[in-house]
């Protein structure tokens, strides 16, 4: 069915990009954690707020995002830029804006920052039961929340998002050209990788462009391919040659 599409007996959530479904057998399997990795400009909150949209849109899936560092107002304005108002899924996608709350409540201290996010999101889950969690981004979690241990923090914090029961996109920024997604093994931690680039084709032309570097339970392409926003809709297709 279109909610779940299969590949094999592994219930699936579309990511609406055009072409890319294809190739990792209907979409990310449910309750996976899939890193959304790359650059600066490469699309990255773009992407996985239009995965969150598309389900809430198309599907009436409930979804939640997360934005640690930009604004709900800034967020909001810059995705119906892109043609993704967020009118149409009032009630069925939501933000948090924990920017915001640290604002409000600065008598914390950083270690009370992941708790603070997970009272949130669990508070918002048993109200309103949505099924994809966004975490925009990573690295401001892990500089709010100093852990202690990070690999050891953070691995409690992807097994607590499973706990949760949801599909979960988590945003983490990489330099160009690092091929290692985290500081502390953050890509082992993780279901799936989708990793998003710039690619220089000749002296005028920067092209993004999407590879899927992982994702468990899913025989997939490894290939790149050229990335692509028309309209609030992303799609993908064979990279342009020089």
């Amino acid at each position: 069915m279109a909610s779940t599409s299969t590949g094999g007996k592994v219930p699936r959530i579309r990511t609406y990009v055009d072409g890319l479904d294809e190739k990792i057998e209907g979409g990310i399997p449910q309750g996976q954690v899939v890193m959304v990795a790359g650059e600066p400009g490469t699309l990255k909150s773009s992407f996985a707020f239009h995965v969150a949209y598309h389900n809430a849109l198309k599907e009436g899936r409930k979804a939640l995002y997360i934005t640690m560092e930009q604004s709900r107002e800034s967020l909001l304005q810059n995705m119906a830029g892109l043609g993704m108002d967020i009118a149409p899924v009032a009630g069925k996608l939501s933000i948090v804006d924990i920017g915001l709350i640290r604002k409000n409540l600065d008598v914390l201290d950083r270690r009370s920052w992941i708790e603070v996010l997970k009272m949130y999101a669990r508070n918002m889950r048993e109200s309103q039961g949505y099924e994809l969690l966004v975490l925009d981004s990573l690295q401001v979690l892990e500089t709010l929340s100093e852990f202690q241990h990070p690999r050891a923090d953070l691995f409690q914090f992807f097994e607590w998002i499973r706990g949760l029961g949801v599909t979960g996109l988590i945003i983490l920024e990489v330099r160009p050209e690092v091929r290692d997604f985290g500081s502390y093994g953050e890509d082992y931690l993780s279901d799936g990788i989708v990793h998003l680039m710039m690619s220089r084709i000749n002296e005028e032309t920067i092209q993004r462009r999407l590879r899927v570097v992982k994702m468990r339970s899913t025989n997939h392409s490894t290939n790149l391919y050229s990335l692509l926003l028309e309209k609030g809709k992303f799609r993908i297709a064979r990279v342009i040659s020089t």
